[in-house]
């Protein structure tokens, strides 16, 4: 179902606009595991992916690494292909809504920082792809976080 989500299809319906947005999810690799980086959102302290709106100038996989770094203190390799992607429901300021196409690219994390731009704004956990799953709102985000363990990288 997630594969075939699209912002000309779904804007189509008129429901809702549609936008889409690049997402980074973070792993390591610990005694021979794979473990997945969650932070929480700024005001609702839910656990995600950093993620973001497309940044003018910058690819998919480059704008998720840079929201890697702004929102997470992770630096890395990001892949360039994606290993899915999840809608979800964005409330804004306006108060309309709109919903979020989130392309989702690995990034293989090889340094953690502790002074970042949004440090002090979010918590920042590792968990293991079965716990990161349980752990997001997404059912789309949750089934692509518990397959990353069977993904060579």
């Amino acid at each position: 179902m997630a594969s075939r989500l699209s912002a000309e299809g779904l804007s189509l319906s008129g429901a809702l606009p549609v936008f889409t947005q690049s997402a980074a999810l973070c792993y390591r690799i610990k005694c021979g595991a794979p473990e997945i980086l969650l932070i929480t959102t700024r005001r609702a302290q839910r656990w995600i992916i950093p993620k973001g709106w497309l940044i003018n100038g910058l690819s998919a996989p480059e704008t998720a690494a840079r929201e890697a770094w702004e929102e997470a203190g992770v630096l890395g390799k990001c892949g360039t292909e994606s290993l899915g992607r999840f809608a979800y429901v964005k409330k804004r300021s306006n108060n309309a809504s709109a919903l979020c196409l989130v392309d989702v690219f690995p990034l293989f994390v090889q340094q953690m920082e502790t002074r970042f731009p949004e440090a002090g704004k979010r918590r920042r956990k590792w968990h293991s792809p079965e716990k990161a799953s349980a752990k997001v709102s997404s059912p789309e985000l949750a089934a692509l976080l518990d397959g990353f363990g069977g993904h060579s990288h």
